[in-house]
């Protein structure tokens, strides 16, 4: 086969975004159907802007998320991380970086702004700081009298199969903050979300010392990137 037509072959490989069905094309998509209607790698794309000369936006997009491993995983990649990808430069990977800080700044406006109603609330809002940590890591929401967030408190980071819980610790900070009531959290970077018996333990053991301050633990939550469990919903507390 003459080399020029190999050529044209090899150029038409990956076809531009511009020659796509207006309804397949990420940006008229979404104006047409909304957000919910594209993929993550469609989002991605319109971050991305641009593709390369060998993929379009939506193949780099795709690109991105196999070699990383998945939605959660490039959320919480570094810049670092996301320029290993072959047509990430340091703009797109500062985009898709800033873009899912927003995501995570909103969750933490959403629940600050108003009373922790509900374990899903706080759930929602503990997937976003810890959920994605490779490490296990002990955190604690301190709250007013109208379940308002007051602060929030990262009590240990342990290795990813155990942590220390420092109770004393926990409650020197609660009364600091003069805080009414506390909702304890922890990950499981492996998934499971089913409760370990020192996991039960250390619930157990924080209710109590809250009786002599007399600030109640509402919920121990257990987060994972896709998911929670609560001590309460389940009515274990």
């Amino acid at each position: 086969m003459p080399t020029f037509v190999t050529n044209k072959i090899m150029q038409y490989t990956h076809s531009s975004i511009k020659s796509w069905a207006v309804e397949d094309r990420p940006r008229e998509k979404m104006l047409q159907k909304g957000c919910d209607a594209l993929t993550d790698a469609e989002l991605i794309a319109i971050l991305l802007a641009t593709g390369t000369r060998e993929m379009s936006a939506v193949e780099l997009a795709r690109t991105v998320l196999e070699q990383i491993g998945g939605f959660a995983k490039v959320a919480r990649s570094s810049i670092k991380e996301l320029t290993k990808v072959k047509g990430i430069g340091e703009v797109k990977a500062l985009t898709l970086t800033a873009a899912f800080e927003l995501g995570k700044r909103k969750a933490r406006e959403e629940v600050f702004a108003t009373s922790v109603t509900s374990s899903e609330l706080a759930a929602r809002y503990l997937m976003e700081k810890i959920g994605n940590s490779e490490q296990e890591v002990f955190y604690i929401l301190y709250l007013d009298r109208k379940n308002a967030i007051k602060s929030e408190y990262l009590l240990s980071k342990g290795t990813i199969s155990s942590t220390v819980v420092d109770i004393r610790l926990l409650y020197k900070e609660a009364v600091q903050q003069a805080a009414a009531s506390i909702i304890v959290a922890h990950n499981h970077p492996s998934g499971n979300l089913t409760p370990s018996q020192a996991d039960i333990d250390i619930t157990h053991k924080i209710k109590e010392a809250g009786k002599l301050f007399d600030i109640a633990l509402l919920d121990h939550v257990i987060v994972s990137q896709k998911g929670f469990y609560s001590f309460a919903d389940n009515g274990r507390m």
